[in-house]
């Protein structure tokens, strides 16, 4: 039951989060000043040995039977309520209403909101945080929950050990359109430049998870932006979820980091964090290699023809045993005949 006791999971927008006051108004950035080698310099925990995203390498994770299936709670009730689609500079987020939640774990935890990392090379070039035995998505979800059993806000949660858990969402991307997803991607012409919000309709947020919610890996980090802190057990699902090249195109493209009135404008592009150090960390996962894996045709293949040579085999070997017997079944007949 060890690997429940830290379900905290966090987002990857820490702009609407107030940081330490030593470090508040500091502004950083994924590249250029204060990037990204240079967080730990202004906000310690980034520095930290327990960081996030990492590279999960599938033969070194740990099964645990204790990790539940999860249960989204409200997700499907939106209600004629709409949400709040917001570009804070480094990402954009939907704020998500209280009723939402998460079932399955040890606190109810209370949604808060979800946002979006991409890269800025199209297909095949990365973009999403968290890497599979080194390999990359073309974007990435994460949906953020707080410990609403415990602390009264995501703000006041994201500082402890047992305050959050976000649930990240590997994307990549095929031929065919994700109608889920146009619910974001097709606001997002409304808020191009960093701190405009607009109001969406609201919608099925499960309709943006995978279909399997009980086969994910399970891991204690950090945020992924400033101020980094060491709070979060990460729910990265296994199964990923495809939208289409235009789609992710219009992430790449469509939004930019600075203000409407600034002179210069930037795309919001990579804004992603590399991955960290595992160190001392185990990833756990909710099922086993052997349900987790998926046969290659040929592996399917070669399956069918064992077990058919098998069936053969074993024929061939009763017939000699009936044989055998019957021979000697004649041969005695005829010696006591004799």
């Amino acid at each position: 039951m060890e690997s429940l006791d830290c379900f905290v999971c966090l987002m990857l927008v820490s702009v609407q989060w107030t940081p330490a006051p030593a470090t508040k108004n500091i502004t950083w950035t994924y590249k250029g000043l204060v990037g990204q080698s240079e967080w730990s310099e202004h906000f310690p925990d980034c520095g930290g040995t327990s960081q996030s995203p990492v590279d999960i390498v599938t033969t070194h994770t740990k099964y645990d039977p204790a990790l539940l299936p999860l249960t989204p709670l409200g997700y499907s009730q939106h209600g004629n309520k709409p949400f709040t689609l917001y570009n804070n500079g480094h990402t954009v987020v939907v704020e998500l209403p209280e009723w939402m939640g998460l079932g399955g774990l040890p606190w109810l935890y209370t949604a808060a909101q979800m946002h979006l990392h991409w890269g800025s090379g199209g297909p095949s070039h990365g973009g999403g945080e968290h890497t599979i035995n080194g390999q990359s998505a073309d974007a990435e979800l994460h949906v953020v929950h707080y410990n609403s059993e415990l602390y009264p806000s995501v703000s006041t949660a994201m500082t402890q050990r047992d305050g959050l858990v976000v649930l990240g969402v590997l994307i990549v991307t095929g031929e065919e359109t994700n109608v889920a997803f146009n619910n974001i991607l097709n606001y997002l012409s409304r808020v191009r430049h960093a701190d405009q919000k607009v109001s969406i309709p609201a919608f099925d947020i499960q309709s943006l998870l995978p279909t399997d919610l009980g086969s994910y890996y399970r891991y204690n980090g950090s945020l992924t932006t400033p101020p980094c802190y060491q709070s979060v057990a990460w729910i990265v699902f296994n199964e990923r979820v495809q939208i289409s090249k235009a789609q992710l195109l219009k992430m790449e493209t469509l939004l930019y980091s600075t203000r409407a009135e600034d002179e210069f404008r930037i795309l919001l592009q990579d804004n992603y964090r590399v991955t960290q150090p595992l160190n001392h960390r185990v990833v756990f996962t909710s099922f086993s290699a052997e349900s987790g894996k998926e046969l290659t045709s040929g592996e399917v293949t070669a399956i069918v023809i064992g077990v058919m040579c098998g069936c053969v085999g074993l024929a061939v070997i009763v017939r000699f045993v009936v044989k055998t017997i019957r021979f000697f079944k004649l041969l005695h007949q005829e010696t006591v005949v004799g």
